[in-house]
């Protein structure tokens, strides 16, 4: 995982994926996981995120960079915080 935000109602994720992994596992194993995770700290069970997903594939890695500095400053956008560094729900392996 490169970089990633929890929003309120969605998640962004920038994935690398191995060699011999899809993308729909590697995104069905985050979502069980946290899901799992989630549940246990709020004492619920049930479903937490919607069954489909949306992906855009980078074409040049040069890109990465960009695109974790895009994905982190949703929030920002959004008009949740004015500072990044005041969003706790994010993170990225160049920032």
């Amino acid at each position: 995982m490169l970089a990633w935000v929890l929003m309120p109602d969605h998640a962004h994720w920038l994935l690398q994926l191995g060699r011999q992994e899809s993308l729909s596992d590697l995104v069905s194993r985050l979502k069980s996981a946290s899901a799992r995770h989630a549940n246990r700290q709020l004492g619920r069970i049930g479903g937490l995120w919607a069954p489909a997903f949306y992906d855009q594939g980078l074409r040049h890695e040069h890109n990465l960079q960009n695109m974790a500095r895009y994905i982190v400053a949703n929030p920002l956008r959004a008009g949740l915080v004015r500072r990044i560094g005041d969003y706790p729900f994010w993170d990225a392996v160049w920032l």
